[in-house]
């Protein structure tokens, strides 16, 4: 499934490489005189780094998330210019992440700090809005929730992921992302109010869902990748890259959240 999904193609790249010249006898021989080694000792990816790393990220946006929330809380007109940074620093971070054809570990944490900050600054507005109030906590909770349930789901084997499947989340997720984008420009230009096209009737509502569904099934891309590029063999170093796109999903999905409960409210 490589050819579905440009981090597994840049994964699958770089292990050609390293084994290019691994045909040679002499070399083989040597190979086979080697004690046995695990991945660690060979470098290469496992669970454990995936894990180690995505909560490194996780922490990072927490952290500035609550550093964010505090300080607009205090000073509410830095909400806007946090909140429009961290979201389209970020949006421009991530993309240079997922086009680059290697691992640069320092524009990964720093979108971790972008979104944190973007985080912040979203979750302290609409907090300050009293019939939004409670909404954060229960965004936070239902995150959590749904990640839970959406890796027990990718491990029981009931949601699965296929090539197929892969192929129809990429053109959905790209549609939904230049939607959002339109509906940004025309939030700021003033073209349209509250929460965007739909508002927050039956049509805004039933685009929440869909984005709170596009979210999901995304953490089972995520869990789908990490195995696979445990199976291929990947260096370790690309257990940032793992863990990055686990960060991703884990924001877009709270968004969603959010913003599912807000129409709802309203």
């Amino acid at each position: 499934m490589p050819g579905n999904n440009p981090v597994l193609r840049r994964i699958n790249t770089d292990v050609k490489k390293e084994y290019a010249g691994f045909g040679v006898p002499d070399q083989l021989e040597q190979m086979y005189q080697r004690p046995a080694a695990g991945p660690v000792d060979t470098d290469r990816l496992t669970m454990d780094d995936v894990v180690m790393k995505t909560l490194t990220l996780f922490v990072i946006v927490v952290g500035v998330g609550a550093v964010t929330w505090m300080t607009t809380a205090g000073n509410p007109s830095l909400t806007s210019p946090l909140w429009l940074g961290g979201m389209f620093g970020g949006l421009a971070v991530g993309l240079a992440i997922s086009f680059m054809k290697r691992v640069v570990v320092p524009l990964i944490v720093l979108y971790a700090v972008l979104e944190g900050a973007f985080l912040g600054a979203f979750s302290q507005f609409i907090n300050s809005i009293d019939k939004y109030a409670g909404i954060v906590p229960t965004a936070v909770v239902a995150t959590l929730s749904v990640f839970a349930g959406m890796f027990v789901g990718y491990r029981a084997g009931i949601i699965k992921v296929t090539s197929k499947s892969r192929r129809i989340f990429i053109l959905a997720a790209m549609g939904y992302l230049l939607f959002s984008l339109v509906q940004v420009v025309f939030l700021m230009a003033g073209w349209t109010s509250g929460w965007g096209f739909g508002g927050s009737g039956m049509l805004g509502l039933g685009i929440s869902i869909l984005g709170v569904g596009l979210a999901s099934y995304s953490l089972a891309i995520d869990f789908d990748s990490i195995d696979q590029a445990i199976a291929m063999r990947a260096p370790r170093k690309y257990s940032w890259l793992m863990a990055h796109g686990l960060i991703v999903s884990l924001v877009w999905l709270y968004v969603e959240i959010v913003r599912l409960l807000a129409r709802a409210r309203d």
